[in-house]
């Protein structure tokens, strides 16, 4: 064979190579919401909110009703999301360094750590950041394009112009998703929405001015069922595109959200706390070439199993330092092999940019029906059959001492 023939036989081998792999790899969309309760859903039965995009989303995919994220503040949560590790691990504890240390000292934490983008990029996937994005530029995070430039200077805090998603409409992510066509892609979709400022459509707060007393409960509740609108046209969009069968698409909150009824802030024992209004969400994936949908009521799962079960999806393997499990085989009926799940709770402003310990609030450990939730001295604890008291109304530690030593015990070793 002639030298150019050889040459064009290679290339034809190595585009059909390429073209199996993209056909194979499955694309990733995490729909994140921001600030938003866990019961807050048509499917998980508020009585008045309407989340019909998202009700048809649970109803295609293996939903898992108790969810937990680690800590119920928005950086450090979304910084667990994209690199799989409790925020005593990756030291992004609260939303804000030391009063008068320069914040862009924290990035040292998003570029010394593999994320999702980065490791995706071994796998030739594209990547695109729209939304809330703490970590400066997204190229900081590997993100191969996006909406963030991350200069404080120019409102660069938590999104900058990556914030106008959603509330402005999409046509950013559709122009990727046509740019990029043909290559397996990860989007990170993360409008401020249902967050404050809770500015909804006045067509939607309409619906709920007199299903309540309070004004800033109907915008809230309006402000929802705008983010499942936003929802709605993005998965009809994958669906008109032909992108659906093979897309894995991850549904979570970043943190909860219970709407106080006298002012626009948000009640205690939500956001920023350790019970289940803060740290509770819906997770859920839709994979229609691989995932028969389901629910589940029972498993406990957590936001650092999806780097290992979006790892799994692509052919990677997680880190050494992950502790999440893939949750594609637990979907696939196998049994969960994690007995206990533990989380924590930090300060809001980060006392020590390099040290998580001096900004310890709570840590919490659920084993069942049970949660413990302990002071960061370990001196007060408190104790919850959260099956029999989801709203943790009744405090158990005195009645069962014995139980909240052993949930204790969980503690220490993690």
């Amino acid at each position: 064979m002639r030298p150019p023939q050889l040459f064009l036989l290679i290339a034809a081998l190595f585009t059909a190579a390429n073209a199996t792999q993209a056909s194979e790899s499955p694309n990733i969309v995490i729909l994140l919401s921001d600030d938003q309760a866990w019961t807050d859903y048509g499917f998980l039965g508020h009585p008045h909110i309407q989340t019909p995009h998202l009700d048809r989303l649970a109803a295609q995919s293996v939903t898992f009703t108790r969810g937990y994220v680690p800590s119920s503040l928005c950086r450090p949560s979304l910084m667990s999301l994209i690199t799989g590790l409790y925020p005593h691990q990756h030291l992004v504890t609260g939303n804000d360094p030391p009063k008068g240390t320069d914040r862009n000292l924290m990035l040292k934490h998003v570029r010394r750590l593999p994320t999702l983008p980065k490791l995706l990029a071994e796998k030739r996937y594209v990547s695109f950041q729209a939304g809330k994005w703490w970590e400066g530029n997204y190229a900081e995070g590997g993100f191969t394009a996006g909406m963030t430039h991350g200069d404080v200077n120019r409102g660069g805090r938590h999104g900058d112009e990556g914030l106008t998603i959603g509330r402005e409409g999409n046509q950013p992510v559709y122009d990727f998703l046509t740019a990029h066509r043909g290559q397996p892609f990860f989007l990170w979709y993360a409008p401020m929405l249902p967050h404050a400022p809770h500015t909804p459509p006045e067509r939607l707060l309409a619906k709920y001015r007199d299903k309540t007393d309070s004004i800033h409960i109907a915008r809230y509740w309006a402000m929802c069922e705008w983010w499942d609108e936003q929802c709605g046209e993005l998965l009809d969009h994958l669906d008109k595109q032909g992108l659906a069968e093979n897309t894995l698409v991850v549904y979570l909150t970043d943190n909860g959200w219970v709407q106080n009824a006298d002012d626009p802030q948000f009640a205690p024992r939500s956001k920023r706390s350790p019970y289940e209004g803060g740290i509770r969400t819906p997770i859920m994936l839709r994979w229609p070439a691989r995932l028969k949908p389901r629910r589940d009521d029972r498993t406990l799962v957590t936001s650092l199993d999806l780097a290992p079960t979006i790892f799994a999806a692509c052919g990677l393997s997680p880190t050494k330092d992950m502790t999440g499990l893939n949750l594609l085989d637990i979907a696939a009926g196998q049994p969960s092999v994690r007995d206990t799940l533990q989380g924590e709770i930090f300060e809001h402003d980060i006392p020590d940019i390099d040290r998580a310990e001096p900004g310890l609030m709570f840590r919490w450990c659920i084993q069942g029906d049970w949660k413990m939730i302990q002071s960061a001295d370990g001196k007060r604890r408190e104790l919850y059959n959260i099956t029999a008291d989801p709203r943790e109304e009744k405090d158990l530690a005195a009645v069962e001492p014995d139980r909240a030593r052993r949930l204790a015990a969980k503690i220490m070793p993690w």
